[in-house]
């Protein structure tokens, strides 16, 4: 999905880092600590526009092709910015703090609430009900949900470091800081938004059980409509019943005589022709 949409999902994200970065650098050159606080705070807000719309731009883009224009993506992202920023916010803190205690806590926040962005834009659920969203989609798969994210994490922590070389010839300074972090953002947060995204629609195809029991296609789930398997394990299709007696279904190969149930061809081991001889005609 990211290589066949790489421009679109490339674009919103700069657009947005690039707009928050020129006005945070407008605010800077009037100084004053109260202008560096509204400077973060559009940072902030930025970081959290960034999520929504790349996950509505992940939504759009499952089918194959981009419905929705870009304006048209950060337009619906930016109606679910206040549950999204408010969500983040929380979960950021508890995972903090989860991280600070014992460190398992933290890991296991993070993977309960790993989709409480997407259960957000996708769904329209409330702040706090995302929480509860979200729990209830990874309950059962939190070692799958765990694993991904996991794995993500070094993804992109080889690409950060890929990027932050390429860019360490610019001088160490404010406009140098702003380029990196709008590249690096700009190519790091579509992929994450996507893997998030593809979790949770995973995970309402398992909840759903329409979830493909084979390997998941790249870009998400094959086409074709998935059916659950049976308790039993056998195919979801029909069985037809076995007869009484325990005979198979369909007609055996043989009568009970021993005489085919067709007329034999020609040649066959009776000797019989397949059809009536001629004969004299009746008198």
């Amino acid at each position: 999905m990211y290589r066949a949409h790489a421009a679109h999902l490339i674009i919103i994200a700069a657009g947005i880092y690039l707009v928050a970065a020129v006005i945070e650098g407008l605010l800077s050159l009037a100084g004053g600590w109260v202008i560096a606080i509204v400077g973060a705070l559009v940072s902030i807000v930025a970081a959290f526009l960034v999520q929504a719309a790349l996950v509505k731009a992940a939504q759009d883009i499952r089918d194959g092709r981009a419905d929705l224009t870009i304006g048209q993506t950060i337009s619906a992202a930016w109606e679910v910015i206040g549950p999204v920023a408010g969500a983040s916010i929380l979960a950021g803190i508890a995972i903090v703090i989860g991280l600070f205690l014992l460190i398992v806590p933290g890991l296991f926040l993070i993977t309960i609430w790993a989709v409480i962005v997407p259960a957000i834009v996708i769904e329209r659920v409330k702040a706090m009900s995302s929480f509860g969203r979200s729990r209830n989609l990874v309950r059962g798969n939190g070692w799958n949900v765990f694993g991904v994210l996991v794995i993500t994490f070094l993804i992109l922590l080889g690409v950060e470091l890929v990027i932050g070389l390429i860019l360490s010839p610019l001088n160490s300074s404010a406009l140098s800081n702003a380029i990196s972090t709008v590249v690096a953002g700009s190519l790091v947060a579509p992929f994450q938004a996507l893997v998030v995204t593809t979790i949770y629609y995973r995970l309402v195809a398992v909840e759903s059980g329409t979830a493909p029991a084979q390997q998941q296609w790249p870009g998400g789930d094959p086409a074709w409509p998935q059916q659950p398997p049976s308790p039993s394990g056998q195919p979801p299709y029909p069985q037809q019943p076995p007869p009484q007696g325990g005979q198979p279904p369909y007609p055996p190969p043989s009568s009970p005589g021993g005489q085919p149930p067709y007329p034999p061809p020609p040649g066959s081991p009776s000797g019989q022709p397949p059809y009536p001889p001629p004969g004299p005609p009746a008198t």
